[in-house]
């Protein structure tokens, strides 16, 4: 075997370090590349100890439209039916580990606190890649999942065998040698050919991939039938530390405040729904809150179709104000960094005024264990005070344990880490310089990033790729246009052509509460077919995904002397105009974000501007 020879003469870590810039998305860390040195001999062993030298060995494979990397993939022929067999391989360098929960372990010496089971990883990793492949799809059962802790004797980790073992899941030590021989050759055939395994690995290779679930297209099923996401590493963590706090305020009368932080597109509200639906199915009083009409109606019309019951989990930051303390088991608030100074308007009674207080302390009172899910880039409004710090500040001042967990990686954008790192980098959200995309995504092709030189032709881009790849489009925009509420005509209520570049003229979005026959209402301006032909603003995106994004680049946000200039004089955002100099740039520049960040499969950018115009231009290249 050739990795085997690369490993003995210790290269082979190595070569997946020089690699790693063009096929991770990244450089290799420190700690990646010595565990590549000191797992990957011992697996390439152990398959020529078992007569499977001849398989194909794909090391650090990335799942579709995921930033989550398989460690191995086995690819071979079943020694049963000869057809493509596929067997994936979590390592783990761990000696010693001890379960603490259900899925989740602690392993003494690692930075976390708690790590999911590795039988539970692979797990998630199989269900993953089956339910993104159409071949694999029709046949789950070419795939299967083993997880080796290679370096572990049973007894030091016995307490990790409390799981069900399944084909995508079995756990392996150093004692299972011979198990795990067995198991390999019950998957793959020794008597095989590498001619044979080389096929199936091709054929792996070149599967082609759905994309990813979209949010509103399984939120019935997940609420009111059976969860319908898959979670993997710390979603799935996030979601055992919630269950874990639920059962310990049962039994220890304690309350815990869980803290989620990731990006846009890092599965907050996979989490979040899966949170809703498991607790509702399991009988814990639980709701979902936010602070976006758009994205609270979209849940309450779509997942909750045809049941007030489901349609009720669904609430407001600010339906909270006259809780009673400790009402609900779990309260799930999903986009947190829009999390408000308080939950008064001026439709508040009087009385309920005088009950007000902090709308951070009204939700943690509210529930035994306040979940809070955030993007701290995502506050796009001035008074948006979501952070870790606030939360964890007021969580403490009230006694509250606070668990933290942090998303890695990028499930929208096509899985590419690599196009969050050009995003954060162009807006000037990383300390490195903007970076052209291809420098980036040499290895990157299943996220398109393009410019176009007008507006019409930003809108032909978005039609030509819903024509030749299907999915939805939308188009959306910096507010720097005005805002007309619609008119009267003899046909009835009409929007009006508010966005106006040149001789292009599209209408905004309608406005909430404001009906118009032909096009949707705001809150589901994301969701409708009916959304195409309306420019949508950064309060009827937020939350929401489609497969291909449009994105104009108003005068409020220009390149001058090769700097970010945010001009207050071209919003027409009667709230973020009232930021000061620092928030308002901020503002600004997280608003961009939310907008450049909403496609699953591609991206098309426009400024208004003619020097940003080629900026954008340049970086795209």
């Amino acid at each position: 075997m050739d990795l085997l020879d690369e490993a003995k003469a210790d290269r082979l870590h190595t070569l997946l370090a020089e690699q790693a810039d063009f096929q991770l998305d990244a450089r290799a860390g420190t700690g990646e590349v010595r565990s590549w040195r000191r797992s990957l001999p011992v697996l390439l062993t152990d398959l020529i100890d078992a007569g499977l030298g001849h398989v194909e060995v794909l090391l650090e494979h990335r799942l579709p439209h995921s930033p989550k990397r398989v460690d191995a993939v086995l690819c071979g022929t079943h020694p049963t039916t000869g057809a493509p067999s596929y067997v994936l391989v979590e390592l783990k360098q761990w000696s010693r580990a001890e379960l603490v929960a259900h899925d989740l372990v602690h392993v003494p010496g690692h930075g976390a606190d708690v790590l999911l089971h590795p039988v539970e990883q692979v797990r998630g990793y199989c269900e993953y890649l089956v339910d993104s492949t159409p071949a694999l799809t029709e046949r789950p059962d070419a795939v299967s999942g083993i997880a080796y802790l290679h370096n572990a004797r049973a007894s030091l980790v016995s307490s990790l065998t409390r799981y069900q073992p399944s084909e995508y899941g079995r756990l392996f030590t150093l004692d299972d040698k011979a198990a795990l021989a067995r198991q390999l050759r019950s998957r793959l055939d020794p008597d095989g050919t590498r001619q044979a395994a080389l096929a199936a690995a091709d054929e792996f290779l070149g599967f082609s991939h759905a994309p990813s679930k979209p949010l509103l297209n399984l939120a019935a099923k997940e609420i009111r039938e059976r969860e319908q996401f898959v979670l993997l590493d710390e979603q799935k963590v996030a979601f055992e530390l919630v269950q874990r706090a639920v059962e310990k305020a049962r039994t220890a009368n304690t309350r815990t405040v869980v803290v989620v932080l990731g990006g846009p597109g890092s599965g907050k509200s996979a989490i979040a729904l899966s949170l809703v639906g498991d607790l509702a199915r399991r009988g814990r009083t639980v709701h979902h809150a936010t602070g976006s009409a758009a994205f609270t109606r979209s849940m309450r019309k779509i997942a909750g179709r045809g049941s007030t019951r489901v349609q009720n989990l669904f609430k407001y930051f600010n339906d909270y104000i006259t809780a009673e303390p400790r009402d609900l088991d779990v309260l799930v608030c999903d986009e947190a960094h829009r999390i408000r100074e308080t939950s008064v308007n001026r439709f508040t009674r009087r009385e309920v005024r005088e009950r007000a207080r902090r709308q951070i302390d009204e939700l943690i009172d509210a529930a035994w264990v306040p979940v809070f899910l955030l993007d701290e880039h995502q506050t796009v409004r001035p008074g948006e005070m979501g952070s870790l710090r606030e939360i964890t500040a007021a969580a403490e001042a009230k006694g509250c344990a606070v668990e933290v967990v942090h998303l890695r990686g990028q499930f929208r954008c096509g899985g590419s880490a690599a196009y969050d790192t050009w995003v954060a980098r162009l807006l000037g959200l990383d300390r490195m310089a903007p970076t052209p995309w291809s420098h980036l995504a040499e290895a990157d092709d299943e996220f398109v990033v393009t410019t176009a030189e007008s507006p019409a032709a930003l809108e032909s881009w978005l039609i030509a790729q819903q024509a030749r790849h299907g999915g939805t489009a939308r188009l959306a925009a910096g507010y720097c246009w005005p805002w007309s509420d619609p008119v009267s005509t003899a046909d009835g209520k009409k929007l009006v052509d508010d966005v106006v570049i040149g001789d292009w003229r599209r209408p905004w979005n309608a406005k909430p509460g404001k009906r118009v026959p032909e096009a949707p209402e705001s809150y589901y301006w994301a969701s409708d077919p009916r959304g195409f032909g309306q420019v949508g603003c950064v309060y009827t995106a937020q939350g929401f995904e489609y497969d291909w994004a449009g994105v104009i680049l108003g005068p409020d946000f220009v390149r001058r002397d090769g700097q970010w200039v945010a001009r207050r004089e071209h919003s027409k955002d009667p709230t973020v105009k009232k930021a000061d100099e620092l928030h308002f740039a901020e503002l600004i520049r997280n608003t961009y974000k939310v907008l450049l960040t909403r496609g699953l499969s591609g991206v098309c950018l426009y400024s208004t501007d003619p020097e940003t115009r080629e900026f954008l231009e340049k970086m795209t290249g």
